[in-house]
């Protein structure tokens, strides 16, 4: 059957997510995902893409672009990820199939959802136990748009910049905005994230309670998105 053509309208924001064949990993260290961001980098330039947020977890990636007219997004992922399996193949004398298929594409309600999306990408690795808190993954916007960090990457969201006219406030409500602190420290302690009612349907189905003794860091990365 013929590939479904993409609906990536102009003056849209996009989020992006591809993802390891078979849920594999495609990063297995930061000198693997630094090789990543710098194609990212180096191609979005050629082919007039802006990108607002990203995260680059260890079996796949996340990224929210800005689609103008002469946007070319399906040659810039293919060339991305091409150079990186390149990349990779050598690395690791690695044969097969890297990435599970084609991108895949969302259009995004800029207005209303844009930083919703970009709150979603930039707690993946807070969600996927890999960090505690967002500030301590290197490759994600978070840092970026929280505390100023220079990112060649990322050109600031007009929704981001409109939250207010100083710099500093506007970190501090994006702060806010994306780590709930109170909740943060209650999911910390659960076994289970979810509704009341999910949680207690988990408890009773499978005798367990939602609460942990305690928390230490994740030994690896070799885990994915929850």
């Amino acid at each position: 059957m013929p590939r479904t053509r993409r609906f990536l309208p102009e003056n849209s924001a996009v989020h992006i997510m591809c993802r390891g064949n078979n849920k594999q990993n495609v990063f297995n260290s930061d000198k693997d995902k630094m090789k990543y961001y710098l194609f990212l980098c180096k191609f979005k330039e050629e082919n007039k893409i802006t990108i607002f947020h990203y995260s680059l977890m260890p079996n796949h990636i996340h990224l929210i672009i800005w689609v103008k007219g002469e946007s070319s997004v399906s040659k810039f992922m293919k060339q991305v990820n091409l150079t990186y399996f390149t990349y990779y193949k050598e690395t690791y004398n690695y044969c097969g199939h890297l990435w599970q298929g084609r991108f895949k594409s969302n259009i995004i309600d800029s207005d209303t959802y844009l930083l919703q999306c970009g709150k979603y990408i930039e707690l993946n690795p807070v969600r996927a136990g890999l960090v505690i808190f967002p500030e301590e993954y290197k490759f994600s916007s978070y840092n970026y748009y929280s505390k100023g960090k220079a990112d060649l990457l990322i050109t600031p969201s007009p929704i981001y910049l409109n939250l207010h006219n100083s710099e500093k406030i506007r970190r501090e409500k994006y702060i806010d905005f994306v780590v709930d602190k109170e909740l943060h420290q209650k999911l910390l302690k659960q076994n289970i994230i979810g509704s009341d009612n999910f949680i207690k349907t988990m408890e009773d189905s499978y005798g367990i309670k939602n609460t942990k003794k305690n928390r230490g860091r994740p030994k690896s990365e070799n885990m994915d998105e929850k």
